[in-house]
């Protein structure tokens, strides 16, 4: 059973007329998107990228996405991570006083001459909101390792935790050897990995994640700015994330900008320079902001649509999703959606459990399917009583006879 409904038909349309509806876009509509273009992806000098939308989880540009390369202090994302799902887990506190050991030692230790310091000294007895931000704002090496220590008792079994993120968040190229991103030959990532990291940072610890957007932090009177160039650019809402940059990995930024609902995360790797890496991303997220928008043409656990329902305790039942449904598309082309929904059986008996799959919705643009969600039951639906089902038994036979 297949019906097909725009978005403008949806706000029009009573249930009783959804289901004889087969419709696409006037022609007026359909001339006027014709002229809606996207110019090319602006050229990125880096040796890889990629730009997503948070909230659909889209690419829309890449290069070399998939190629191993080194982190940098990006790894630093995942230490923050696993350091704020320890919090939310209740195995420390924000409170928590650390005492800084010698391998954490800023002036002490040769691997950490010349790299991001917080400046901390043996027998320091530091909180660990403070050791947190020195990761996230002052890219602190030390207090990765302080951080490691405290929560895992050694760098090594805290990587091991950091890897398992890795498996848990799916990605594909990254396999992290350091607490602080520091040169490994076993150390590596990809743009599209350190974008979903990114996505995981917003998504799972926004309490945390509202630190990358502070732009300095003083600590025993050093005051350090925060090195994203583009928390302080008037035509980007930046709230994040994180710079890294060593002599094999080259300049790398992950960013991740708003504009109105949508959210966009852009990651460079081997960019050439501080400014470089900033203006490369800044030409990734203005072109995606210009000329994409994210729209929600599903929203979770609200009617979509009804279905009659025979032998049930009510005649219909309420049909949607369970999840939103985020879409980017074309900038001006909603109206050129296209909502399609086939029920599995032409005729639904009781009794119906909630969330039980019913269908497909599908949804399109130019013909092109762009999403498919299961069409799930909102309210669950009983049998009805021996009176309820022998008068739908005999209306249903009167409905075969004349359909």
């Amino acid at each position: 059973m297949k019906n097909i409904i725009t978005p403008r038909l949806l706000r029009r349309l009573t249930l009783s007329s959804i289901w004889v509806i087969g419709i696409v876009g006037g022609s007026c509509a359909a001339n006027l998107s014709l002229t809606i273009m996207i110019p090319h992806i602006p050229k990125i000098d880096a040796e890889s990228y990629i730009l997503i939308d948070y909230n659909s989880g889209k690419v829309l540009a890449e290069k070399n996405a998939d190629v191993r390369r080194d982190p940098a202090s990006l790894t630093k994302m995942m230490t923050s991570y696993v350091i704020s799902k320890a919090i939310q887990e209740g195995k420390i506190k924000l409170n928590d006083l650390v005492t800084i050991n010698k391998d954490a030692w800023a002036t002490g230790n040769p691997i950490f001459q010349g790299s991001s310091l917080m400046f901390l000294k043996p027998g320091d007895r530091v909180p660990v909101s403070l050791l947190n931000r020195g990761i996230i704002l002052e890219s602190g090496n030390d207090a990765c390792v302080a951080m490691a220590d405290y929560i895992a008792g050694s760098q090594d079994v805290f990587v091991e935790m950091m890897n398992h993120y890795v498996n848990v968040l799916g990605l594909k190229n990254t396999h992290f050897s350091t607490v602080h991103g520091l040169d490994s030959p076993e150390q590596f990532t990809s743009a599209r990995d350190m974008a979903m990291i990114g996505q995981a940072l917003i998504r799972d610890i926004p309490q945390e994640y509202s630190t990358y957007k502070e732009k300095e932090f003083t600590f025993n009177n050093i005051r350090q700015m925060n090195r994203n160039g583009l928390l302080w650019d008037k035509d980007l809402n930046v709230d994040g994330i994180k710079t890294g940059h060593t002599k094999s990995a080259g300049y790398n930024l992950v960013v991740s900008a708003t504009e109105g609902p949508m959210r966009l995360i852009s990651v460079i790797l081997g960019g050439h320079s501080i400014q470089g890496r900033e203006n490369e991303s800044r030409k990734l997220l203005i072109w995606g902001f210009r000329f994409f928008e994210t729209v929600m043409p599903l929203k979770a656990d609200k009617k979509f649509t009804t279905a009659r329902v025979w032998f049930g305790d009510t005649d219909n039942v309420t049909l949607g999703v369970d999840n939103d449904a985020y879409l980017t598309i074309p900038r001006g082309r909603i109206k050129d959606l296209k909502l399609t929904y086939v029920l599995n059986d032409h005729e639904l008996y009781a009794p119906l459990d909630k969330y039980q799959s019913l269908g497909v919705i599908t949804v399109q643009l130019d013909d092109e399917i762009i999403e498919q969600r299961q069409l799930i039951v909102l309210n669950e639906v009983k049998k009805g009583n021996l009176l309820k089902r022998v008068v739908d038994y005999f209306k249903l036979i009167f409905n075969h006879y004349f359909n």
